[in-house]
């Protein structure tokens, strides 16, 4: 094996003493470098050269195989200038995580964990996972499982995954349960949205019938306030002209008592939930009809469905308020409103 001896450029302007150690590849290359300079940066290299020698005269002499000797000659041209070019990142980043894992030099390991996030690909996310997985780089990890589980079929296809399968069970293990619990989070997210959804569109309705019945609106109005004649959509309330329909039809219904209308069943459910809602304390004090009927029976029969028409109401005031937090004072007119006809408002179902 022929010996060949490289030069590093330090890319600064320190003028620096003779080198007094050397750094051994795989391939015989030996780089000369200062012991005062790797001792500062890596703690495992300081005890390297820090070992007692057999004779004071000998070389001291730093093996570093396993890897590339281009990728070693990037990892001491890191530790004096602190710079690594997306060159070196491209060929070497892989290896240079190792190294600096090993080494112990963190500030290189970040620089490395980074750019080989931004260079993640289908072709190499497996590779970069395991490495990932023993190199203690849990960021890098998670960056590779999301990738996986995002493009889990272009991966499938690679010969890294078919390595995998055959030589680490555990980790493809490991693999599907994160994309199995990642699709169940998912499922969870999704479905919690819908509905915090469905608890916004219910406050609102509440809003818009405490509007209708104590302020009056184009179609329907308490006894005691003149309805606005004008014909004009309300400009408050998207869903106020549906539910200003819904509680006409409510108020002339044959079918209403024998409960066999169903839109009357859901303007019963809107007056019942208010009831839990409704802050008034007096009996005069809210307009919306049958609240006070609605609160006596609460009270009196204390009904097996009243737990669960409590939580419906605690939910919807809180997403009242969370709507509240969440937009600006100016914005919240500017709200885009549920549609007259939202499955929200006239297809939900309480009971």
């Amino acid at each position: 094996m022929v010996t060949q001896t490289l030069t590093i450029e330090h890319q600064n302007t320190r003028v620096l003493p003779e080198p007094d150690v050397f750094i051994h590849t795989s391939d015989g290359t030996r780089i000369p470098a200062h012991s005062g300079i790797l001792t500062s940066v890596s703690p495992v290299l300081e005890n390297f050269i820090d070992r007692p020698r057999k004779h004071r005269s000998s070389e001291r002499i730093i093996q570093i195989h396993g890897v590339p000797s281009d990728a070693v000659t990037a990892f001491v041209g890191f530790l004096y200038s602190s710079r690594c070019t997306e060159d070196e990142m491209d060929k070497y980043g892989m290896h240079l995580l190792a190294l600096s894992h090993v080494y112990l030099v963190p500030q290189l390991k970040q620089r490395c964990i980074k750019g080989l996030a931004q260079r993640l690909t289908t072709e190499n996310v497996v590779d970069v996972l395991q490495l990932a997985r023993l190199c203690d780089a849990p960021d890098l990890y998670l960056r590779c499982m999301m990738l996986l589980t995002n493009h889990f079929k272009a991966v499938e296809r690679t010969e890294g995954w078919k390595f995998l399968v055959k030589h680490d069970p555990w980790l493809e293990l490991d693999i599907l349960r994160f994309m199995d619990e990642h699709e169940t989070r998912k499922k969870k997210s999704r479905r919690h949205r819908e509905e915090q959804g469905l608890y916004a569109q219910l406050s609102e309705a509440m809003e818009c019938l405490e509007h209708i019945c104590t302020e009056g609106c184009t179609l329907v109005g308490p006894y005691d306030v003149e309805v606005k004649r004008e014909r004009k959509p309300c400009g408050k309330f998207a869903t106020c002209q549906g539910l200003q329909v819904l509680i006409r039809h409510f108020a002339s219904c044959e079918r209403r008592m024998g409960g066999g209308c169903q839109r009357c069943k859901r303007m019963w459910q809107l007056f019942r939930l208010h009831s839990y809602i409704c802050q008034h304390t007096d009996s005069c004090g809210c307009k919306v009809p049958l609240c006070r009927q609605f609160q006596l029976r609460m009270h009196q029969e204390k009904r097996k469905d009243d737990q669960r028409w409590k939580l419906l109401a605690r939910k919807v005031a809180s997403a009242k308020v969370m709507s509240s937090l969440s937009l600006p004072k100016r914005k919240r007119d500017e709200e885009t409103r549920v549609a007259i006809n939202n499955p929200g408002i006239r297809s939900f179902k309480l009971l």
